[in-house]
């Protein structure tokens, strides 16, 4: 634990969807004294994402579902363009990914490989995102995917080369997504140089 930082008691502020907590605490500054700070921290668990990727096509399945938040920040649409991702709901992350990658896009799997994990906005949200690559073929589909309950998840798949360029263009501006596609190249570029 880091000794420069006492947390007090946080503060709920909300516990309708996710949990938003204030958090107080002290803070040892590096000249040594110590002052007082809060933060808000939205903790809604921690999740997997996935990019699927078939070698001999040169193609990758991405989803595209509506996102509030980014409809509220001024995209046009609200319809992002994304990888494969879902919570963990206290699964191992390797578990949680095989059955959010079936629920969504229809393809079953049995083997991922985890590449790394992030923070994706750690300045106010407490979510780590576990980041895997697998391979897919026509072989693996098992049914339509989609998603389940309310999420209305249409699947596209894409020529590697296509959804990089969507990234330049800004058709898909979903970091995760984006952190996916630049991985999968950078390892088809290191290859190719071996």
């Amino acid at each position: 634990m880091n000794e420069r930082i006492r947390l007090q008691k946080p503060e709920v502020l909300s516990d309708n969807w996710y949990t938003l907590r204030k958090f107080t605490f002290a803070y040892q500054r590096k000249n040594g004294t110590w002052e007082t700070q809060s933060r808000e921290a939205y903790d809604r668990g921690n999740g997997a994402t996935i990019l699927l990727h078939h070698p001999a096509a040169d193609t990758v399945i991405l989803t595209r579902q509506f996102r509030l938040p980014t409809f509220v920040n001024g995209h046009p649409t609200g319809l992002l363009i994304e990888t494969c991702a879902g919570l963990l709901d206290d699964e191992h992350p390797d578990v949680a990914i095989l059955r959010e990658t079936e629920e969504e896009t229809g393809y079953r799997l049995t083997a991922v490989q985890k590449v790394m994990e992030a923070y994706m906005s750690p300045g106010s949200v407490t979510e780590r995102l576990y980041f895997y690559l697998a391979e897919y073929s026509p072989l693996t589909e098992q049914r339509g995917g989609g998603g389940i309950e309310e999420e209305e998840i249409e699947i596209l798949e894409l020529p590697l080369s296509q959804a990089l360029a969507m990234v330049a263009t800004g058709e898909i501006q979903d970091g995760k997504t984006i952190m996916l596609l630049q991985y999968l190249r950078l390892q088809q570029l290191t290859a190719a140089l071996a």
